[in-house]
């Protein structure tokens, strides 16, 4: 049994193949996608009696299940017999459900074989006289908040099937094109009597009154208004940078000389987030990426790994962690997620040498961060207050420990018991779901603006804070605090 794919062309009958004539001609089962295309008159004339499947376009939410249906019925029609099925234009050319009843067909075992026909593209470069060995890039106008817009190379767009998708499809270019870049509007391309070709500034494009389902659109390269980086720029800079000829500066860095910067970078980034600041925000994880591009650099260079690595290497991860997006895993709430990953994690991490529970706590984390997390991995074995009581009366029992030391003045007993009480702080703030890193972070940055506040009032009344009682410090302190809570 098998699935015979054939193509219909662009839309002239001159331009179907004896072959596939032959076959629509065949004493089997034959299925269109779609009747609307200029040839299907020409198939009646012929004597070929079809199906298609418009009544899915109409019943389906989306072209995702629309193209799912169309390639299951085509599959259950197919376990009873060869069937022939027709798609518009090249059957490998923007065409979903044939990739699905591809790799529908292998999974149980069908034939499919594929009859080639002249598709849109190729009637498109006629119409237009363009060679696509210049550049080309093509785009579904269903699609393009999913799809790169590369203004170096021309585009096509395809499926532009009305008006509504016209102006949206405008709107995306005109973020990357000048408002009157000119561009082709092209409709029924390659079908006789039928072609149109109009020239028009981009922004005339959703104004054409005669866009429909066989309409695309060519834009030539232009001038963009925004360049379009992907990370292969970045790393080639860094290539450059790192190269004979480069930057003094970066050929002396090491992993371990970058360290502080790392740091730093991460602390910028949590300061734009406190801030609410979305411009430094995506300024900060800029300067971020570029040191995990650093980092990586280096590391090509020593023959350990690549800036490829590390971008498969986390896809990878975050596919095998969410089974139950990818797969068949289910897990209907964050706790559910959070137990799968968990899992999953622990599998992982078997293999790799780890022989502690509290393995692979990074021993650089900032102390009250670490403290959280390792404290966070044993209560996960059952090493845990049962009630935030206990913890309530450890703090005071280690509050007295920190007095007694502080009486004896104890140097090295006072640093041991303030770090037991710091520790046990941090259980609190566990068993209160507080984040105990974060919280200091934000106190931090009240006390900074509040005490600013209270230079700034000494300032006004011509007072140095320095010359100030205690009283008087708590006083300013006191109306900063009273400012900022107002």
């Amino acid at each position: 049994m098998a699935i015979y794919v054939v193509g219909l062309g662009p839309g002239s009958y001159k331009d179907l193949s004896l072959g596939a004539l032959e076959l629509l001609r065949a004493p089997f089962p034959v299925f269109l996608r779609t009747e609307i295309h200029p040839l299907v008159e020409h198939l009646r004339t012929e004597g070929v009696v079809f199906q298609s499947f418009d009544d899915i376009y109409e019943q389906s939410a989306d072209f995702t299940e629309v193209y799912r249906r169309i390639a299951d019925e085509v599959l259950s029609a197919a376990r009873q017999g060869d069937v022939v099925y027709a798609v518009p234009g090249h059957p490998l050319v923007a065409e979903q459900s044939v990739t699905n009843i591809i790799a529908g067909a292998e999974e149980v075992g069908l034939q499919v074989e594929i009859l080639p026909a002249v598709s849109f593209l190729d009637s498109i470069f006629s119409a237009l006289k363009i060679d696509p060995i210049q550049g080309l890039k093509l785009l579904d106008g269903l699609q393009m908040d999913k799809q790169g817009i590369d203004s170096r190379v021309p585009l096509i767009v395809t499926q532009v099937y009305n008006p509504l998708i016209a102006s949206e499809t405008k709107l995306t270019l005109m973020e990357h094109y000048a408002d009157d870049h000119r561009i082709a509007v092209v409709r029924a391309a390659g079908v006789p009597g039928a072609e149109k070709i109009a020239w028009v500034p981009l922004y005339e494009l959703d104004r054409l009154a005669w866009v429909d389902h066989l309409t695309s659109v060519f834009i030539p390269r232009g001038e963009s208004k925004k360049q379009a980086y992907d990370l292969t720029p970045l790393a080639e800079v860094m290539g450059t940078l790192r190269g004979p000829g480069g930057c003094p500066w970066d050929i002396e860095q090491t992993h371990g000389s970058l360290k502080q910067y790392l740091v730093e970078e991460v602390y910028e980034v949590l300061e734009a987030i406190d801030a609410g600041d979305w411009d430094k925000l995506c300024d900060e994880l800029g300067d971020l990426l570029l040191q995990v591009v650093f980092h990586a650099r280096i590391a090509e260079e020593q023959g350990n790994f690549s800036l490829q690595n590390v971008i498969d290497t986390v896809t990878e991860k975050m596919l095998r962690r969410h089974p139950h997006v990818f797969g068949d895993a289910l897990a209907a709430t964050a706790d559910a997620v959070m137990v799968n990953w968990e899992r999953i994690k622990k599998a992982e991490k078997a293999g790799a040498g780890r022989t502690s529970v509290l393995d692979g706590v990074p021993g650089g984390m900032p102390s009250l961060l670490r403290a959280y997390k390792l404290q966070g991995k044993v209560a996960k074995i059952g090493f845990d207050w049962e009630t935030v009581e206990g913890v309530w009366e450890k703090i005071a029992e280690e509050t007295a420990e920190f007095k007694a030391a502080c009486a004896q003045n104890d140097g090295r007993a006072k640093e041991e018991e303030m770090g037991d009480l710091l520790f046990t702080m941090v259980n609190l703030a566990r068993f209160a779901g507080v984040e105990p890193e974060t919280a200091l972070h934000k106190t931090n940055n009240k006390f900074i603006r509040r005490f600013k506040m209270m230079e700034e009032m000494a300032k006004k009344q011509d007072l140095k804070l320095e010359n100030l009682s205690l009283c008087e410090l708590d006083e300013l302190w006191n109306r900063a605090k009273g400012r900022e809570t107002a």
